[in-house]
């Protein structure tokens, strides 16, 4: 049966100062298909989508949708002529209801020119149930909200636009595996009710089960367009990197501690906010420590607790068997610690910043306490680290803000690594970037361990933790639930861990001591 086309992409061209981010770029859309955009990070994705959504006029080329030359002027404009883009970052306003949400800017009004809250509570959950989220309440604020209910809630926006394309960017990155499951589910439903859909995802495995064309951008360029069931994931990693592409071979890993000396330890730690409790656990030189368990299980708080961005309520923290105090970030990176956080834009980042000045603003301090300061040797050492590492970019100069996802993440790691850590926290490295990016960074890993530094990563992909980690540890409602070896681990006994039935003898402890603290409170 012939595709009916609802947008085609001419030659589309696209620069920004010092970069061509597409290049001729062409291809079709055709209508109620899912269509898959696929490239490494600075492939061009997110620019062409924001072309397709109003944010970004090209200087050459020419959009068609539903037989229309279109030139948006804004986003308003792309949303009037049924284009609607879902960014990766949400932004709904989280004071709002649901329902507000939906019809921002453009709530129904009564004959009195009031806000006409019935109709619009009412039109919102019509909305909602042709999603099957119908247990969202149009009265709730969008803060109160999980991220998979807003993406939803995002989805229902674009649906009451009558918007026959939705551009989703990464919709599944910020979900657990239960929410992705349900949002694949919505997105083939859109599907079926005749929408087009834009999908942008680094996750390969999602793409091959619910894609029906593959487009595959590199350098701001088309390489392919193929209907998915022609392409496997070898073959599109291939056309994404531009040769055959073999990823990292195993690790080599510890099987043997007889005899080894922590670095660190950590005894019964708690944090003032409640997020950890009672953890302890060793991390010896040279070893890969994964830490996973479920969104919201205590994880990233624990490094935070013993890097000194959270505070600690009690416990101990021993530096090669001394016991230290770390009262802030700066005693850590003293030590030799530090941390990649999770949130690169929000907590990696200095976005109105340099790259060379993100990359140096550790190293350069850490300098600057000893009374030196030399701004060659500066210049020298962001050059060779932005080369080892490949960091994408015209120039040190370039804002770091204008990178890919990809580019800004090996810009952090280029931080930490110029300062020779001795131990290297890392929450959700590969989190958002692409294959190849994320093979890069498994091999800093390897190399890191075969350096002797010692790392924590901590990972919500199993497949990610079983190829890289000597040991697992699994955190649950802010205790340390278990503790796995390489080899006796796989995902069945990693999930079996984060079973709420599964009550931990620390836990157990942990529950009498409060209650023995209750009663001396009581009396």
């Amino acid at each position: 049966m012939e595709r009916e086309i609802i947008c085609k992409i001419e030659n589309i061209t696209k620069e920004f100062p010092g970069t061509k981010a597409l290049d001729q770029v062409s291809f079709d859309i055709a209508k109620g298909e899912i269509h898959a955009i696929v490239g490494e990070n600075g492939a061009g994705k997110s620019t062409l989508m924001n072309i397709l959504s109003g944010v970004y006029h090209p200087e050459g080329g020419r959009v068609i949708f539903e037989g229309q030359e279109c030139h948006f002027a804004s986003t308003n404009e792309a949303r009037q002529a049924g284009i609607a883009m879902i960014h990766q970052e949400l932004s709904l306003a989280s004071q709002m209801t649901a329902a507000e949400n939906v019809f921002i800017n453009r709530m129904p009004k009564n004959r009195f020119g009031f806000i006409d809250y019935k109709k619009m509570n009412n039109d919102c959950m019509e909305y909602l149930k042709r999603l099957n989220v119908s247990y969202i309440s149009p009265k709730t604020k969008a803060k109160n909200l999980s991220i998979s209910e807003q993406q939803l809630l995002e989805i229902s926006k674009a649906i009451s636009l009558n918007a026959r394309m939705i551009i989703m960017d990464e919709p599944t990155s910020s979900l657990t595996s239960s929410e992705v499951e349900f949002l694949l589910q919505v997105v083939m439903q859109l599907r079926e009710q005749g929408v087009s859909i834009l999908y942008i995802s680094h996750k390969l495995e999602e793409i091959r089960r619910i894609a029906d064309t593959i487009t595959v951008l590199r350098d701001g360029q088309h390489i392919i367009t193929k209907p998915a069931s022609q392409m496997t994931e070898q073959q599109m990693v291939n056309y994404m990197v531009g040769r055959e592409f073999q990823g990292v071979g195993k690790r080599d890993f510890i099987r043997n501690y007889e005899g080894r000396k922590p670095i660190l330890s950590v005894r019964n730690l708690y944090d003032m906010a409640g997020k950890v409790k009672n953890v302890s656990f060793d991390l010896y030189p040279g070893e890969v420590l994964g830490l996973t368990g479920l969104v919201g299980a205590g994880r990233t708080e624990v490094l935070q607790c013993i890097f000194g961005a959270n505070k600690m309520k009690s416990g101990q923290i021993f530096w090669n068997g001394e016991e230290v105090h770390i009262n802030d970030c700066n005693d850590a990176i003293k030590l030799g610690i530090g941390l990649i956080p999770e949130g690169r834009k929000i907590q990696g980042l200095f976005l109105k910043m340099s790259v060379k000045e993100n990359e140096m603003i550790v190293y350069e301090k850490q300098k600057a306490k000893m009374g030196i300061r030399n701004v060659q040797e500066s210049n020298s050492i962001a050059q060779a680290y932005r080369e080892k590492l490949r960091v994408k970019t015209p120039t040190l100069d370039t804002p770091v803000s204008s990178l890919s996802g990809g580019n800004q993440q090996k810009t952090i790691v280029a931080r930490w690594l110029m300062n020779e850590p001795k131990v290297l926290f890392m929450d959700e490295p590969t989190h958002g970037i692409d294959i190849g990016a994320k093979n890069e960074i498994y091999k800093i890993i390897d190399d890191l361990a075969k350096e002797g530094v010692a790392v924590i990563l901590l990972s919500s992909e199993m497949p990610e933790i079983l190829s890289l980690a000597d040991r697992i540890m699994v955190m649950h409602h802010g205790y340390k639930r278990g503790e796995l070896m390489n080899d006796e681990a796989d995902q069945v006994k990693i999930l079996s861990y984060t079973l709420e039935d599964a009550v931990t003898q620390d836990e157990l402890d942990d529950r009498k001591r409060s209650a023995e603290e209750y009663e001396e409170g009581r009396h």
